[in-house]
């Protein structure tokens, strides 16, 4: 498994210009909502020791997301349950309401247009192009942008910043081989 280090760094490395950052702050969370609901759209009753628990998709997904946070970063891991779970919580409320699936699917493509617009200023392409499980780490991304926005997590940024941009000259240098 990747360190928190490597993870960030590789994220970060195409996530520099400002405007792509804030467009991830917009796109982010519009997609894993969007996601949220259509994981939510069914559920299945789960009955023991005389206390029931409505099981969905979202819940699975996210608590199994959430361990691997945990393991990659604790602190950053308590932002995330603090981010999460208001999220699965209005998933739920929307999920009942008549086509659901539609709210979903065009929040869906809304927060994905505004990703490739905050790309189109980063020069860059999207890290899950070369990396699939990045499309865990935007999240988990942002969530360090937080903290080190509140000037937490120094050490950490201090570690990813160096890191991921000798991987950005590396991505640059190699685009510019194609070209030549």
């Amino acid at each position: 498994m990747k360190s928190v280090e490597q993870q960030l760094s590789r994220y970060k490395s195409v996530h520099f210009n400002k405007k792509n950052i804030q467009t991830h702050f917009v796109g982010i969370p519009l997609i894993i909502w969007a996601v949220t609901l259509l994981m939510s759209l069914s559920s299945i009753d789960v009955s023991l020791a005389g206390f029931t628990l409505s099981l969905t998709a979202a819940k699975v997904f996210f608590s199994i997301a959430l361990l691997y946070y945990f393991k990659l970063h604790w602190r950053l891991a308590i932002g995330m349950v603090l981010y999460i779970l208001p999220n699965i919580y209005l998933a739920e409320q929307f999920a009942s309401m008549d086509n659901a699936y539609l709210l979903a699917i065009s929040i869906f493509v809304i927060g994905w247009i505004i990703q490739f617009i905050g790309h189109y200023f980063e020069k860059a392409k999207p890290a899950f192009v070369d990396d699939l499980s990045q499309f865990l780490i935007g999240p988990f991304f942002l969530m360090a942008e937080v903290y080190f926005a509140f000037g937490w997590e120094k050490t950490l940024n201090n570690t990813i910043t160096p890191l991921a941009r000798d991987r950005r000259r590396e991505l640059e240098a190699d685009k510019r081989k194609l070209t030549n």
